[in-house]
C-alpha cells in the first residue's frame, strides 16, 4: 500500500508539473518583469512547488529507482495539455511517444524494488564519496564544452540532488549537511541545462530527462540496496523497459508543442 501511495504522489507531483510547463509554454516570449506582474506567471510557481512537495514525499515512501523515472510523466501529460490548449490534435508521434513512455514505466513499475528494510537512507561516509564522484562526473561532461553533455551533466546532478532529498525525507535530519549538497546540486543542475538549450530545446532536453533517473537508479542499487523484482531477468526486463521509454521520450522531446517553452519543464525533475 505504501508503494502505491508513493505511485500516487508522484502522478499528481507530473500533473502539477506538467501544468506548469504548458503555463510557461505560453507565457516564455515575456520578459521576467513582466511576469512579475502577472497571475499566471505565479500560479506556474505555486504549480512547481507543490509538484516538489509531493516528489519529496513520494521520496519518502517509495524507493528511488521507482520515484525518479515516474518523473518523465510530466512530458506525457505536457504534451496533449498543450496540444489542447494549442487547439490542435495529438499527432501520431506523439501518441507513439506516449505510448512508449507509458508501457516503458509501466513495465519499472512493476519490476521496481526496494531495499530489504525499507527505504535506505546514504550514510556520511557514502555521502562524501557520492559528492567527490559526482563532482568528477560534472567536471568530466562540462568540459567537453558541448550542449547534449552539459544535458547529461544537468541529469546527473538532479539525480544525485533527489537522492540526498530522499535520504533527509527518511532521515528527517541532517538539513544542514544534506541541504548545502542539495542546493549546490540543484544549482549545477540549473546552469548545466541551461547552458545545453544554447542549440535548441528538444534533444537536450531529452538527455537530461533520461539522466536524472538513470543517475537516481543507479545510487538507488549501488548505494541504497534497493534491488530489481526477478533478479537478472527482472533487471533485463528493466533496461528494456527503460530502452522503450527512452525511445518515448525522444518522440516526445521532439514535438512542436514543446520547443518554445522553458527549461523549467526540465528543471521540474528533481
Amino acid at each position: 500500500m505504501i508503494i502505491v501511495f508513493a505511485v500516487l504522489l508522484c502522478v499528481v507531483s507530473a500533473v502539477a508539473y506538467a501544468g506548469a510547463a504548458v503555463l510557461q509554454e505560453r507565457l516564455a516570449n515575456h520578459h521576467i518583469l513582466a511576469l512579475l506582474g502577472m497571475p499566471a506567471w505565479w500560479l506556474t510557481i505555486a504549480f512547481n512547488g507543490v509538484g516538489a512537495l509531493l516528489h519529496v514525499v513520494a521520496l519518502r515512501y517509495g524507493p528511488l529507482t521507482l520515484v525518479q523515472p515516474l518523473g518523465v510523466l510530466t512530458l506525457v501529460l505536457a504534451v496533449p495539455v498543450g496540444a489542447l490548449g494549442a487547439g490542435r490534435r495529438v499527432s501520431r508521434a506523439e501518441r507513439q511517444g506516449i505510448v512508449l513512455t507509458i508501457a516503458g514505466l509501466t513495465g519499472i513499475l512493476l519490476l521496481a524494488g526496494s531495499a530489504a528494510d525499507g527505504i535506505s537512507a546514504l550514510s556520511t561516509t557514502q555521502l562524501i564519496g557520492l559528492l567527490l564522484a559526482t563532482a568528477a562526473v560534472l567536471a568530466a561532461l562540462g568540459f567537453r564544452r558541448s550542449g547534449l553533455w552539459d544535458a547529461a551533466a544537468g541529469g546527473v546532478a538532479f539525480g544525485v540532488s533527489s537522492a540526498l532529498t530522499q535520504t533527509v525525507a527518511v532521515r528527517l535530519s541532517g538539513f544542514l549537511v544534506f541541504g548545502v549538497a542539495i542546493a549546490v546540486l540543484t544549482t549545477a543542475g540549473l546552469l548545466f541545462t541551461q547552458r545545453s538549450y544554447r542549440g535548441g530545446l528538444g534533444a537536450p532536453l531529452a538527455v537530461s530527462t533520461l539522466a536524472n533517473p538513470i543517475a537516481a537508479a543507479a545510487i538507488g542499487v549501488v548505494l541504497l540496496g534497493e534491488d530489481i523484482a526477478g533478479g537478472t531477468i527482472g533487471t533485463v526486463a528493466a533496461l528494456a523497459c527503460g530502452v522503450t521509454a527512452a525511445v518515448g521520450v525522444v518522440l516526445l522531446t521532439r514535438v512542436p508543442a514543446l520547443e518554445p517553452s522553458r527549461p523549467d519543464l526540465a528543471v521540474g525533475r528533481k
